[in-house]
């Protein structure tokens, strides 16, 4: 990948909030985004943007709610028979819970690829940004979306694509960095609120979870409207093993970390905070050398990359 574009200078008396390298915040109220790769258009709308997998995987878009424009992406296997069905994963990319999109050249490439090489049908969710949607809008939107999906269970849902090809007794939630940290509340609120009887969430994939830093985190706290200090359980899930680790109610984790990940030592502890917190499924720790923080994003040709894809879709096959 390209090296990120230098930060444009802006004068210091017209700031009021810096979080660089991802946003500004001016003081007439403007906020300045960076690091934002270009959206690409869905297959069914467009062929502009050809990928590797551009000849084997539709994707299209579709709105949840009209009134906020919460949406998705989803993926499916040009491959598909009339009357299969395949395992759904919903994703929820990330960037900080600041930048970022699921119709991002970055993320559109990589669920695509998933897709392609694991035969499932995928929803990648477009929830809303902070600062200017302030936490817990992205929480909000993200529930909204997998309810929705999960709507889809009696084949009388308003998506085509989930009613004729969705196998809802295998449902998988991932996510990388802050997504990461969203499919994992998602799990939670599951547990806690249902999806409905008949839908299996049989796994979760968490890919460099953002987990807080151990400490003060003045973005977390700037960017969340509801801001109670260090162990919200959105944050922090590891000090509240009880609620929001044992209850759990997928049958299999993986939790992804790798060598110079920034924050490697808190997947560290949500791993051993995990095995100690009674839940009773199967964890699966992946640890790959030589790379940091969502280098699979970042560099999908890697090496690496391409050996944490084959254990991702294993754990989608399994």
């Amino acid at each position: 990948m390209d090296s990120l574009p230098p930060i444009p200078y802006a004068d210091p008396a017209e700031i009021a909030h810096n979080f660089v390298p991802f946003f500004r915040v001016y003081k007439d109220g403007r906020v300045e985004k960076f690091q934002q790769a270009p959206p690409v258009p869905p297959s069914e709308t467009s062929s502009e943007y050809p990928t590797t997998t551009t000849t084997i995987v539709r994707s299209k878009d579709i709105i949840v709610s009209p009134e906020t424009q919460v949406g998705a992406r989803i993926f499916l296997p040009k491959t598909v028979k009339p009357d299969e069905t395949l395992p759904v994963l919903i994703y929820f990319h990330g960037g900080a819970f600041v930048i970022e999109s699921a119709f991002s050249i970055v993320y559109h490439n990589y669920l695509s690829s998933i897709v392609a090489e694991a035969n499932v049908i995928a929803i990648s969710v477009e929830y809303r940004l902070a600062p200017e949607h302030r936490i817990p809008a992205c929480y909000h939107d993200s529930w909204a979306v997998t309810k929705w999906v999960a709507s889809h269970l009696n084949r009388q849902g308003t998506e085509p694509w989930l009613n004729n090809h969705a196998d809802f007794s295998r449902m998988f939630l991932a996510g990388d960095s802050a997504g990461a940290n969203i499919a994992h509340y998602m799990t939670v609120k599951a547990g806690q609120d249902g999806l409905g009887e008949g839908v299996k969430l049989v796994g979760l994939i968490l890919m460099h979870p953002y987990f807080g830093k151990g400490g003060v985190e003045k973005l977390w706290e700037f960017i969340t409207e509801d801001f109670n200090g260090w162990d919200d359980p959105r944050l922090n899930p590891m000090a509240h093993p009880n609620t929001c680790l044992a209850g759990l109610v997928c049958e299999k984790i993986m939790l992804v970390t790798s060598e110079t990940d920034f924050i490697r030592d808190r997947s560290l502890v949500y791993y051993e905070a995990l095995k100690k917190s009674g839940w009773g499924g199967e964890l699966k720790f992946v640890d790959i050398e030589k790379d940091g923080h969502v280098f699979h994003i970042l560099n999908p040709s890697s090496d690496n990359a391409g050996i944490l894809m084959k254990r991702l879709v294993s754990f989608l096959g399994d």
